[in-house]
This record gives C-alpha cells, structure tokens and sequence, in this order.
C-alpha cells in the first residue's frame, strides 16, 4: 500500500484538489506523537475560504479513516496513524518478494534522460577531482533507471582542443617513446608539464602549439596520427579505472566528434543574426543577460569547447529525442554553461530548459587544489590502491582470519572513496581525512558495509524466516522505526531524481544502518523465546540487509557478506 496514495485520494473525494498535487504536499512529522504522515491545511484556506484549522477539522471528521488506526487534527495539520500491524506486513512481505527490484518505479516509463559525466582529458592523468564527477553521474544513472527512465551514459571525452597542439610540440621535443608505452598517462603529463615550463622561458612555444592544433583540425596526417595515438592509450588506461569503479559508458563519443559540425552551428548563429565579430573572433553578445561573450570561433579560425558543445547538444537532440539531458561538470564552469545554454536557447532552441548543468565541488587535501599544468597531481589510481591497503590492515588488525580478505579489503576500500565523494551536497568541497573515511563507526561506507555484513551474519546463524510470520509481533517503536526507514525506499529514491542528488540515498542508506543498528542492540534475537516473535524478527533482519544492498547499488558500492 502506498499510504500517501491513499491519503491523497481520500482527501481529494473530499476538496476535490488534484491527487498528485496532493501526495507532494503529505509530510512525515518530525515527532512519532504527529502520526506518521501529515497533512498541512494552509495552502488550502484560499480556494475553502477557511482558515487551515477548521479545513483541518472537517476533513477529520470527513475522511474514510479505514486502514489507519487514528485520523486527527491538530491545528492546521491533519495526522494519520498507520495500523502498525498492516504497516509492518505490508511493508516487509513486499521487500522479501521484491528483493533486488524492490525500489523500482515506473516513474520515468518513456522518458529518456541522457547523464554526461567522467569525461577526462586525453592525455592527462584520471585523478583524485575527476573520480567526483565519475562516482557521482554513474550513481544519477543508477537512481533515474531505478526510477524507471531510459538512460543513457555518455563520456564526452576532452579529446580535442589547443593542448593537443602543445601536445604534439611537446612529443616531437621530448617524448620518451619507452616510457610511453610502460606507462602513457605519467609520460604524457610529464612533456605536458615541461611544455608550459618552457613556455614561460619562451612564449613562441605557445604559437606553435597553436599552429600544431590548426594542422590537427585541418586533418593533417601527421598531427592525426599523433593524436590518435594518445588518444588511444589513454583510453586503455581509463579503463583500468573505470573497471575498478565498476563505472559503465554507452557513448565514449568525445569532443572531436563534432569537428565537422561546426561550420553548421556557426551558420545557424549567423543566419540568427547572434554572431558578432569582436577582435577578429567570433562572438555571441550576451550582455543583456549580465554575461561574457560567447566565443564560437577564436581569432585563429580556431573552434572553442562552447562551439562543440552546441553541436553535441543538437546532434543529441536529433539522435536520442530526449526529455532530459543531465551535464555532471564541476561547479567552476557554471558560467561556461550559462553562456552555452543561453545561447542554445537564442537559437530557437525550446528545449534548451531540459538541459542541465549538474555541477558538484573541489576535492580538497592538504596542499590544496589540484593542478595538471604544474604536475601536483594524486592519480586516482594510487588514491584506490591506498585505500584499499589501509583497509586491509584495519582487518588484518581487527578480523585476521576473515576468508576473502583480498577482495573485501577491495570491495571496503573502494566503497569508502565513493562513499566520501557522495555523502554530502554535491556542491561542497571534500576534504580527505582516512581516518574518519575508513572508521567502522559513525556516517561512513564501511559503517554501513558493516551494519549489512551484520545483518546477513545474523541469517547464518540463526537461517531466514519460516514462510508464515506473524508481523503483529513487531510492535516496539524500535521495531517499527527501522521498518519506518524500509518503507521511505521509493519516496528518498524520487527525492535524489527530483533533487539530482544522490547524497539523498547516501544519507538515507546510514540513517537505514542506525535504525538496524539500534535494533541489533536492543535485541538478542538468538534468545528470543517466542519463537513467533524470532521469526518475525528473522524477516525483518533479511528485509534490512536487502534495502541496504539496494540503496548502496544506487551509489556504486558493493556489499560484502562477512566483514
């Protein structure tokens, strides 16, 4: 039973006000003494002509209160109280049935939302800022299709631009050619590096590489080849990353895909009446919006990442017709994408509003941010080796014959990385600290990677419940808190689509461990004399462990069964 479904749909018998309008308005009350959904009268009062007390009143004494063991009003609210003992059933059969569907909607059936999102430089090492964007647009595409959407994952490869040109210098100047090939990524930061080095020394450099990016985009042979072959090593190795995350991509199709679809944006602009010259580039005027100039063409003849962005936004228009088009990109290029949406909609583009700029913080350690030009970089690559070392001394320390330790060392390890990135509002910097990232206790991966380890320990010992179980059992408020938290499941994952934010789920996956956790504390099930009562607690226990899995699923993180 979907009680805010129900509740709405009686109160609209009754006003006459829209269902869906008012299951978003129905509240859970801060305090159990509220009941355990309100409804508050206030924005009613204009339409009744009452004041939300009375309206509050009437429908009280109205409603159909069957299924709920009281209806009543306090002041302007209207609270209900569920029958716990329909509640508790309803809620846990319908987990132990559903198991690892439990969660999925149709919400979003026949809507098609494509995510960008990783999208690394070629050429340039995957490091510790890019694993935000990564960990945080592969959990979105987890949430919308568990949501019921059509999702598309797209990796829009920074593989085109003026770095390739210095690039290019740089390898002809000094490329080690073995070294490139033990290890592609280190040896193209280092010439990438000593490029911009040598550049302060001497400034022609940076005219050549210039030079070398026009040849690129004049399709010289050359310049082609070269660039194909960074391109293609560093593929290789953000795979190895990507493997490692258990990340996933349907398109890996990059910036210089659109290379020959840029005359036709320029010419749509022009034709518009949009395109400005100004200092020999052209330009889109977007001071009426109190913004920049949006460059389209640079005064070289060269293209510009807001140009290829208007041509992978049209081209995805055409190819996937979506409903929804998410960019996950870091929150220091907001403006690029207001001067870039901005534009897109100058052009007669509606559907411009259904394109939007996801953009999450900073990865912070103690020597600050992070730079690819001047070389102080922390490859994430050592960031999960380390994490995952640290994790197998905590259980070296604390569980030395525990089976698998490899793989729950890895499995913990890495979930307490993304578990870091997506525990907060996207929008805040993150700053390290592995003490608190890898502690067993407190608001953490492992934390709740443990609470289910718990929870399935528990099944083995004692097995799962016996087919007939009697719910009326579970009536402690600790009992039906926890099944309180199972139930929220589908409204927190429509809360993270709504929001685009998967901290909903990360924080409602630690909020489910606590409830678990003070029920594992409260009871000693393996002494429990009504057997009844065991059995009923056995459920509730398997019912937990497959909530946990699925809401950790939802943010890329894998359980372990023994910790």
């Amino acid at each position: 039973m979907d009680y805010k479904k129900i509740i709405a749909e009686r109160i609209n018998e009754i006003i006459g006000m829209d269902v869906e309008e008012l299951y978003k308005i129905i509240e859970v009350p801060p305090k159990k003494d509220m009941g355990d959904f309100a409804l508050p009268c206030f924005q009613f009062a204009k339409v009744l002509r009452k004041a939300p007390n009375a309206i509050a009143e009437d429908i009280s004494k109205k409603i159909d209160k069957s299924g709920f063991e009281k209806v009543e009003n306090l002041g302007p609210y209207l609270n209900f109280f569920v029958d716990k003992a329909d509640f508790v059933r309803e809620t846990v059969e319908k987990v132990l049935n559903e198991k690892d569907n439990y969660g999925l909607m149709k919400v979003g059936e026949g809507k098609k939302v494509l995510i960008e999102y990783s999208s690394p430089n070629i050429a340039k090492p995957f490091h510790v800022g890019h694993l935000f964007g990564t960990v945080l647009g592969s959990s979105l595409y987890k949430i919308f299709s568990m949501a019921g959407y059509d999702c598309v994952r797209i990796n829009h490869l920074g593989d085109w631009g003026t770095q390739f040109g210095k690039l290019i210098s740089a390898y002809k100047k000094w490329c080690d050619e073995e070294a490139l090939y033990k290890d592609p990524i280190k040896e193209l930061l280092r010439i990438y590096v000593k490029f911009h080095k040598e550049a302060e020394k001497n400034p022609a450099l940076e005219d050549e590489g210039r030079m070398y990016f026009k040849r690129l985009e004049d399709g010289e042979k050359e310049e082609v080849e070269l660039w194909t072959k960074f391109k293609d090593l560093s593929l290789r190795e953000f795979k190895k990353v990507y493997d490692e995350l258990g990340v996933e991509f349907d398109s890996y199709t990059g910036e210089s895909f659109y290379s020959d679809k840029l005359d036709k944006i320029e010419e749509e602009l022009a034709n518009k009446g949009l395109l400005t010259e100004s200092n020999g580039a052209k330009v889109v005027m977007l001071e009426d919006y109190n913004m920049p100039p949006c460059i389209i063409k640079k005064a070289d003849g060269a293209s510009i990442y807001a140009t290829r962005d208007l041509a992978a936004a049209e081209y995805r228009k055409e190819t996937y017709n979506f409903d929804k088009s998410i960019y996950v990109v870091g929150l220091e290029q907001s403006l690029h994408f207001k001067q870039f949406l901005k534009t897109l909609e100058l052009a007669g583009h509606e559907w411009a509003k259904d394109c939007i700029h996801v953009s999450y913080g900073l990865v912070r350690f103690a020597e600050g941010k992070l730079s690819t030009r001047n070389g102080d970089v922390i490859f994430l690559e050592d960031l999960l080796k380390e994490s995952v070392q640290k994790t197998r001394e905590i259980i070296e320390e604390k569980n030395p014959e525990l089976k698998d330790k490899e793989e729950v060392s890895k499995k913990v390890g890495i979930g307490a990385v993304i578990f870091t990135y997506l525990k907060n509002g996207r929008e805040r910097d993150i700053i390290f600290d592995w003490k608190e990232m890898l502690s067993f206790e407190g608001e953490t991966g492992p934390y709740v990677q443990y609470s289910y380890a718990r929870a399935k320990s528990i099944l083995r010992k004692l097995g799962e419940a016996k087919e007939s179980v009697d719910y009326s059992k579970l009536v402690s408020d600790v009992e039906f808190d926890l099944v309180k938290q199972l139930k929220n499941f589908n409204d927190v994952i429509l809360h993270a689509v709504d929001r685009l934010e998967p901290s909903v789920i990360t924080r409602y996956a630690i909020e489910v461990a606590k409830a678990f956790n003070k029920f594992y504390n409260a009871y000693n099930i393996s002494n429990t004399a009504d057997e009844k009562l065991k059995n009923a607690r056995l459920a509730l226990v398997e019912a937990t462990s497959i909530v946990i899995k699925n809401s950790l699923k939802l943010i890329g993180i894998d359980v372990v069964e023994e910790m």
